[in-house]
């Protein structure tokens, strides 16, 4: 007998059997268990997953990742020739548009980005307004938002030419906004786009030109900033791409949908975590302290920042590079001390098997932090030289969800845990209200 392509199950309530297709990849719809009822009048079961450990919810053509075994492809090109063989912009190409650029359409893409360079006269007032000690991250989350009153034509997400001038604009203006947020924190003034330099020299060039007539980048440090920029470009249903396609799910304009996706980077569990790390090295202060911080991780006492991840459950392929990337910065920038006390706590922690049997490994954020502090940035830059390459990745992401027929309103279905049905009463018969040890966790 052959077999079939389904998942048979067994209600035992009722003793009723219910065949589901299972789709490619080992998928089943969710929506395929609601015909399993006690009664016409049941709702049926829904499936309940907290923060969707296990739940699709896309198909997606942009970024394939196997975390048992550490892979990390664009559009099917692993991320190790990438990291090598091309340039941020190349990449960005690719993950936009699905295949790698010819000569001639790479031509046409870099101009098409460098002629978006520039931004609005009134963003840099808007940007102006921020308090001086403005966090860079913030900024961005304004400003980013602000453009769709510059571009009201964005709104017209089903219309290609305008998706694809957005994605041009956005792509193109996010390393300057950047730079304006890092220059305003600074006190310093902003500095011009220079679209005679590469997209990460001109990056490099608002941040850090003071006087000079010309700013020519340090090409090591200028192809490094490259590398990490193609390493963070996309990375599968992270927690801003899934709120970049939830927030785009109701037709909003992209700009709006791209200040949400920065917010979500802007938390410590995402684009922050890398500070999270230079924080907890600058706690440790020596290589020689390593051991006892490790043994305050395994009671439970310390937390390893920078170590494990929830796809990757093998060594990141990201961090590999990275690593290899901070080498060649210290080389022009001088060594930064944390790298030693990195290096200690990546040894004693792959030869322990406490670390080693819950496979946990060093992430990309293990090592970026280093690499970003040797190159001079603060460490509140940090999720901003995030979001700018994550720009691509965004568009990509909402460009495919917009044309997908199976996606709607992002809509997630919860299970009521609340009150059934109280009466109400006028305020002066009410007792004092208490709090119920069960309904703690749920109040402000």
């Amino acid at each position: 007998m052959a077999a079939k392509n389904t998942l048979t199950i067994t209600d035992n309530r009722t003793g009723r059997q219910y065949e589901v297709p299972i789709e490619e990849g080992g998928v089943i719809r969710a929506a395929a268990l609601r015909d399993i009822k006690t009664s016409p009048d049941d709702f049926g079961l829904m499936s309940y997953d907290p923060a969707f450990t296990n739940t699709a919810s896309c198909r997606s053509r942009i970024t394939f990742i196997d975390g048992d075994k550490g892979i990390l492809r664009y559009r099917g090109y692993p991320i190790e020739e990438l990291a090598e063989k091309s340039n941020y912009l190349e990449v960005a190409y690719l993950i936009v548009k699905g295949e790698l650029p010819d000569r001639k359409h790479y031509a046409a893409w870099e101009q098409n980005i460098k002629t978006h360079t520039m931004v609005h006269e009134n963003i840099k007032k808007f940007m102006e307004g921020f308090r001086y000690d403005a966090h860079p991250m913030g900024m961005m989350v304004g400003t980013v938002g602000a453009l769709s009153t510059f571009y009201p034509e964005a709104a017209h997400i089903n219309d290609l030419e305008s998706r694809r001038l957005q994605t041009r604009r956005l792509i193109g203006k996010m390393p300057t906004i950047a730079a304006f947020a890092y220059r305003h924190s600074m006190g310093y003034p902003y500095v011009y786009p220079d679209n005679d330099l590469s997209y990460t020299g001109n990056f490099l060039a608002m941040l850090f030109r003071m006087s000079e007539r010309n700013y020519t980048p340090n090409p090591t440090l200028e192809k490094a900033l490259d590398v990490l920029f193609i390493l963070h470009a996309d990375h599968e249903q992270n927690c801003s791409a899934n709120a970049m396609r939830s927030v785009g799910s109701s037709q909003v304009d992209p700009y709006s949908a791209v200040a949400a996706a920065t917010a979500a980077l802007y938390g410590p569990l995402h684009g922050g975590a890398n500070e999270a790390v230079i924080r907890m090295l600058m706690e440790i202060g020596s290589p020689k302290n390593v051991p006892d911080f490790i043994k305050g991780v395994k009671k439970g006492e310390r937390r390893l920042m920078g170590f494990g991840h929830r796809i990757y459950k093998s060594y990141d392929p990201r961090a590999k590079i990275v690593k290899r990337i901070a080498y060649e910065v210290f080389e022009v920038t001088g060594r930064n001390p944390l790298i030693d006390i990195s290096l200690e706590l990546e040894r004693i922690a792959l030869e322990d098997d406490y670390f080693v049997s819950r496979r946990l490994y060093p992430n990309v954020d293990f090592y970026t932090g280093v690499t970003y502090q040797a190159m001079g940035f603060p460490m509140t830059m940090f999720p901003v030289l995030f979001a700018i390459p994550r720009t691509s990745g965004w568009m990509a992401q909402w460009a495919e969800m917009v044309r997908d027929p199976e996606q709607k309103i992002a809509r997630p279905r919860q299970v009521y845990t609340g009150e059934m049905l109280r009466k109400w009463t006028p305020i002066e018969d009410r007792p004092e209200p208490t709090m119920r040890e069960d309904a703690v966790s749920d109040r402000i």
